[in-house]
């Protein structure tokens, strides 16, 4: 019961940290690390866990109607995401386990300084002129090679997505958090089937930690929550060090 008891609270954390700041990955990955989780194992499972509170989250924004008149480009969004989540999977699944692990401490720290440094999305989006076919083009490629990035690894990827969507993109904060989550779903999904093909995916503590996962996503959404990044960084801190100490005494 002991993996229960770390990474279901921890979970349900991160799905809540998620919806209000975005980074949630930053604590859910490091989580099965923690509760001494094998590196690939980890990253199977999480991806598990993550599919069931993404799918919650962009089900909700789909029903505000924030994906309206997107429907085709949400579709190739989609399959972009899958291939790009496909590929960095496979590429992931040939390091060896100690490799992903270890290579954590340089990782982690570097993606966590980037995702709570942002500034708020509605002062770094630019609503300029831009053609449709060219922010179809910018969402697909993003969501190739940032689905890449999210089967390989994971942490910050929503965050990167809407940095880009609301920037390069020039999309509303709305719409891009609404196809940021269904490339996060697609990717998710893509490679959670890679590393369950492989047996590379803890069912039962993944479907547990999804449902904690659903109830911080679903929680998460609901509120609006000014100073969310005042907890958020504290929290994440608090567990990157955790895992740190984990790796580096061997245990």
């Amino acid at each position: 019961m002991i993996p229960y008891l770390i990474v279901c609270p921890l979970v349900f954390l991160a799905g809540l940290v998620d919806s209000i700041a975005g980074g949630g990955g930053l604590i859910s990955l490091p989580a099965y690390m923690i509760a001494g989780v094998p590196a690939h194992v980890a990253l199977g499972t999480n991806k598990t866990s993550s599919s069931m509170g993404t799918t919650v989250s962009m089900i909700r924004l789909a029903k505000h109607g924030y994906l309206k008149g997107m429907l085709l480009t949400a579709a190739c969004v989609a399959v972009a995401a899958v291939t790009g989540s496909a590929l960095g999977a496979h590429l992931a699944l040939m390091v060896p386990d100690s490799v992903i692990r270890h290579m954590m401490i340089v990782v982690l720290p570097v993606t966590a300084y980037y995702v709570l440094r942002r500034k708020n999305m509605e002062s770094t989006e630019k609503l300029g002129e831009i053609s449709k076919q060219k922010m179809a083009a910018i969402c697909i490629g993003a969501a190739f090679f940032i689905g890449g990035y999210d089967g390989f690894y994971g942490p910050g990827t929503g965050t990167f997505l809407l940095l880009i969507l609301t920037g390069a993109a020039h999309m509303d904060t709305r719409n891009a958090s609404a196809l940021t989550k269904v490339t996060n779903l697609s990717s998710n999904l893509a490679a959670m089937a890679t590393f369950v093909l492989t047996g590379n995916v803890n069912f039962r503590l993944g479907v547990a930690a999804g449902l904690c996962s659903i109830a911080g996503n679903y929680l998460g959404a609901g509120l609006v929550v000014k100073s969310g990044q005042r907890i958020v960084r504290p929290v994440v801190l608090v567990v990157l060090g955790i895992l740190f100490v984990k790796i580096l005494s061997g245990n």
